[in-house]
């Protein structure tokens, strides 16, 4: 339903269009059958019911007219798929980790062989510092001269959790994976342990207060009384 909708946007609406999946959305490997069709032709069989194939047949028909052509069914039916591989992109966002992509692959070879590969490797220590300390620019609970050693102290885990898998997989032969992903969260987990800690900090503060105006309170009373 969802890719029918954006054929009619991307063919009959002439809009241009991005259709994005990723490994999570893929709740059935029956959905991949479909966008195997749409990257090695452009057009799924079956996707229409026969009224809705000849309404769009209909709408394209006086723009198949003006551009010169015969407004024969196919020639209406070709221009309308020509217009959805023109303006219908797509962009599939799998991890490499483990062997699910490497098997989709091979049963779906339109995920290869009619796409262009983008290989996402490992952030530099630059880039890990940076964007490190770019998330801790709105943290208010951190000294600002504090905040580059901080940033400084998350790139050092990453890339050391890096080489110590590396060596789990040479010595025990398993994965351990990493990624960019991965230090995102751990500046996310950083952000949030700081403010729960800060928000501990504050009522044990409060609670010392409060307790310290009790004690001066009742000290007052009781030399009060004894006057």
């Amino acid at each position: 339903t969802d890719l029918a909708s954006l054929y009619i946007k991307a063919g009959v609406k002439n809009v241009g269009t991005v259709f994005l999946m990723t490994d999570g959305q893929v709740a059935d490997e029956k959905f991949l059958v479909l966008v195997n069709d749409l990257l090695a032709s452009g057009e799924i069989p079956d996707l229409f019911p026969d009224d809705e194939v000849e309404n769009i047949i209909g709408s394209v028909r006086p723009e198949v007219h003006s551009s010169g052509l015969m407004d024969t069914r196919e020639n209406c039916w070709r221009f309308f798929i020509d217009r959805v591989r023109r303006q219908l992109k797509v962009a599939l966002c799998f991890s490499p980790v483990g062997s699910k992509l490497r098997v989709r692959s091979r049963k779906f070879p339109a995920l290869v062989n009619c796409m262009a590969i983008d290989w996402f490797h490992e952030w530099p220590q630059e880039a890990l510092e940076s964007v490190s300390f770019r998330f801790l620019q709105d943290v208010e609970n951190i000294e600002p001269q504090v905040k580059e050693s901080v940033s400084r102290f998350m790139a050092y885990v990453h890339t050391s959790v890096n080489q110590t898998s590396k060596e789990y997989l040479a010595n025990e032969r398993r994965y351990n994976y990493t990624t960019p992903k991965s230090f995102l969260e751990q500046i996310k987990l950083y952000r949030s342990l700081l403010g729960q800690r800060s928000k501990e900090l504050t009522a044990k503060m409060e609670r010392l207060e409060n307790g310290l105006q009790k004690l001066s309170s009742t000290s007052a009373q009781v030399f009060t009384s004894l006057m």
